[in-house]
């Protein structure tokens, strides 16, 4: 419905409801009039016991009225009518009515017989007889936690019934108001003003009535309940539903959630309130509410999509089993210890991140099992995350960060919160997880360092065997500032049957996450996971969608790139004048030097190598030293070994105590021809890996599709009772979903079905309409 639409209908609502205040109030009036016309006209002296002196004490009640004259009742309508004609005449007939000269209020009740605890029990009753004792709990608790325990409390115990509701508004003609109530006639029911609620939709809030439907016959009544506001696209605040949102808004925060996932809900809804004031309007939306609310919507969709069998963090192209899994951890996903605390527990506790207590226990068992170095791991240069320390920080910070596992395809699979820092027994913990599937390779920015701590824990641990099948990787642009021996022996660029895998997929997934904590960290911690989950299962989505798409685009680019290597090899060769026998035994001499571990016969020389090796990683920083250095190894070795500046400043360093002597050709050629011809294998080996993958998604969808007719099939034929917790109309709600997401599913394969045709068949493919964020090593070597 479009906002002019629906400010017309909610001015025509407010006429309605001004138009029935006016006639309860002119009929209270003319009523009051005839009580009080007796004792004015005519008063009585032929009975002194029944009349009253006018000083005596009179029973005196205010009657709030606002700037119009119109009267303010103390509690609602609705809790006025459930007391019955018989209450309403004895207030009428037992008290007489007496009109103050200096002001305009009836007085009813002696000041005097007014205490403390009748008028608090009084100020209870106006809250309404529907007002379950829980709520009264929740409004009489002065304590923060003790009010939100209550409210996650009545969000646990009703989010079955909101899953049904959910369900079962997916019916093509969804209720919103009933033609009858009764078996009365229609035309003796009435639309009238109910209860007062706040609405809250992307132009803002409106305070407005709930519409409530009265039979004059039978005096039956009807009043919209939380189902029926679900069916209409609004979604509960709160227990008692006195604030609802427009599903549009919630819809519109996580989509801009997504775009700019540095905005906050507070800013979110300062634009909300800007909006109330700008179409002339008055009042605040609660942020702690608008949290709430949105968090639980988010928990209900996330059952619902259980129902239909989706599975948020499992990647389509990657099963039954893959190709690699990237794990790295992001420091930027701290939480201040400082930030709100709550002992509310998270609603997504270990669907994506792991449990706290679970990862400890683990934690705790590795290093009491394995004496582990504490210290820092050197590899071409000092890395922070080859450390292993056991102790907590004791820092402002209570997360320190999050550690992630990707899939190649940039899909979040697993996380955890780190509280130790980058601790190797983190990513073996989600290695542990992985394990599940076969899994190929396991890629680290320090595979070089982790591997061989997971060979001495697997000593200890001999449960953990299983998780040495996978193969060490070492992420491609991160090998490039460790030693060329490093490199050789762990990058995924010279890995048998890696592709062109980067290993760095998580670091694309790091980019988007790190925006988002720019909020987290002053979450509370059930707020802070539950918010990092919606988020990757909505990043995930996207992959989802896209799937089809990246695939052929990384075919289509993988193909070029092979075209243009193999064109390079043949230049080589036919420069070079050598054969591809030749070229084997190039390769096979720089993989057998990569792995020799030989010193040489000076003790001296070897120690001073050594520093320059670790110094250059970091030489803007100590150029003197480095300077200080190469003078002193220079006078300890021939001239023909000696070091420049320029040499060791080079993008091709190979150090001359690492050239192999008795060979005409030295090392620094052999590593081109070895780096050309690992890029033909690796384009290769990806052409081949994509059309496998493309072969994995498209069964996966149309398996989807399949089950999801199944379902379709075996839900038309319940015919009553409760099925997987759903009540009837549930189950037909749920039978229109799975078929509506069977139709989507059978889209994305149709669109899937045109990409991959059109890649294999060398077919032009357009794809200007997605987007594509990362790029393989193929395109950073042609660029």
């Amino acid at each position: 419905m479009s906002d002019p639409e629906m400010d017309r209908l909610l001015n025509e609502m407010s006429d309605l409801v001004d138009q029935a205040e006016h006639q309860a109030h002119l009929q209270q009036l003319i009523g009051m009039h005839q009580e009080a016309e007796p004792s004015t006209s005519q008063p009585s002296t032929s009975n002194p016991s029944t009349s009253r002196p006018s000083n005596s004490k009179q029973d005196v009640r205010w009657i709030k009225r606002d700037s119009e004259g119109n009267i303010i009742y103390g509690r609602p309508r609705s809790s006025r009518k459930q007391a019955g004609p018989s209450h309403s005449q004895s207030r009428k007939t037992g008290v007489s009515h007496v009109r103050a000269p200096e002001t305009s209020a009836e007085m009813t009740i002696d000041f005097p017989s007014i205490t403390a605890e009748s008028f608090l029990q009084e100020l209870k009753r106006s809250l309404g007889e529907d007002i379950h004792e829980d709520e009264m709990a929740l409004q009489a608790s002065a304590d923060w936690s003790t009010r939100k325990s209550l409210i996650s409390g009545w969000w646990e115990k009703e989010r079955p019934r909101l899953v049904n509701t959910m369900t079962s508004r997916e019916r093509l003609v969804p209720l919103e108001m009933p033609e009858t109530i009764c078996g009365c006639l229609q035309v003796s029911s009435s639309v009238i003003a109910g209860q007062s609620i706040v609405v809250v939709t992307m132009n803002g809030r409106y305070d407005l009535r709930l519409p409530q439907i009265i039979c004059k016959a039978c005096e039956a009544t009807w009043s919209p309940g939380v189902d029926d506001l679900i069916r209409n696209d609004y979604w509960p605040a709160t227990s008692h539903y006195s604030t609802v949102y427009a599903t549009d808004v919630l819809f519109s925060f996580e989509e801009l959630k997504m775009a700019a996932p540095g905005m906050s809900s507070q800013a979110f809804l300062r634009m909300l309130d800007q909006r109330t004031v700008r179409f002339g309007r008055s009042g605040n939306i609660t942020a702690d509410s608008f949290r709430k609310s949105f968090l639980e919507w988010e928990a209900v969709r996330f059952e619902v999509d259980k129902l239909c069998q989706e599975d948020h963090f499992d990647c389509p192209a990657c099963n039954p089993d893959m190709l690699a899994v990237s794990v790295d951890g992001n420091r930027k996903h701290y939480r201040f210890k400082s930030a709100a605390r709550s002992e509310e527990k998270a609603i997504f506790d270990g669907v994506f991140i792991a449990n706290d207590d679970d990862v400890a226990k683990f934690v705790d068992y590795v290093h009491t099992s394995t004496s582990h170095v504490s210290g820092r791991g050197v590899c071409g240069g000092q890395w922070s995350a080859a450390r292993e320390t056991s102790q907590k920080s004791s820092g402002k910070t209570d997360e320190e960060g999050l550690e992630l596992a990707v899939c190649r395809h940039g899909v979040l699979l697993r996380a955890l919160n780190m509280f130790r820092g980058e601790i190797f027994a983190y990513p073996l913990y989600l290695q542990k997880q992985m394990a599940c599937k076969p899994v190929t390779f396991f890629a680290m920015d320090v595979a070089c360092k982790y591997w061989p701590y997971l060979q001495r824990v697997r000593e200890k641990c001999p449960e953990l065997q299983d998780l040495l099948t996978m193969r060490p990787f070492l992420s491609v642009f991160h090998a490039k500032a460790h030693d060329f021996k490093c490199e050789v022996k762990w990058s995924g660029a010279y890995q048998e049957g890696a592709g062109s895998t980067l290993g760095e997929e998580v670091e694309q997934c790091n980019a988007f996450l790190s925006r988002i904590a720019v909020t987290t960290k002053h979450m509370s911690k059930a707020g802070r996971i539950d918010m990092l989950t919606i988020m990757a299962m909505r990043w995930n989505q996207q992959k989802f969608d896209n799937l089809a798409s990246t695939l052929a685009r990384r075919h289509r680019k993988a193909k070029i790139a092979l075209q243009c290597q193999l064109h390079n090899l043949e230049a080589m060769k036919t420069v070079m004048d050598i054969s591809d026998s030749q070229l084997e035994r190039w390769i096979f001499d720089v993989n057998e030097w990569a792995e020799a571990t030989t010193s040489p016969n000076d003790a001296d020389v070897a120690a001073v190598a050594s520093r320059i090796e670790e110094l250059v990683a970091s030489v803007k920083r100590r150029s003197q030293r480095l300077y200080k250095d190469m003078e002193k190894y220079n006078t300890l070795v021939p001239n023909a070994e000696k070091l420049t500046l320029d040499t060791i400043l080079s993008d091709e360093i190979v150090w001359p105590w690492q050239l192999t002597h008795g060979d005409s050709v030295d090392l620094r050629t052999k590593r081109k021809a070895f780096d050309i011809v690992m890029a033909v294998r690796r384009l290769e080996e990806e052409k081949r890996i994509l059309i496998a993958e493309m072969n994995k998604h498209w069964k996966s969808l149309c398996t989807r599709a399949d089950t999801l007719k199944q379902m379709s099939s075996q839900l038309s034929n319940v015919t009553s009772g409760e099925t997987w917790g759903l009540l009837q109309d549930g189950i037909r709600g749920l039978q229109s979903l799975t078929m509506k997401n069977k139709e989507a599913s059978n889209s994305l394969a149709k669109h899937a079905k045109k990409c991959y045709v059109q890649v294999l068949t060398e077919t032009e493919i357009n794809f200007d309409s997605d987007s594509e964020e990362y790029h393989t090593s193929s395109d950073s070597e042609q660029d």
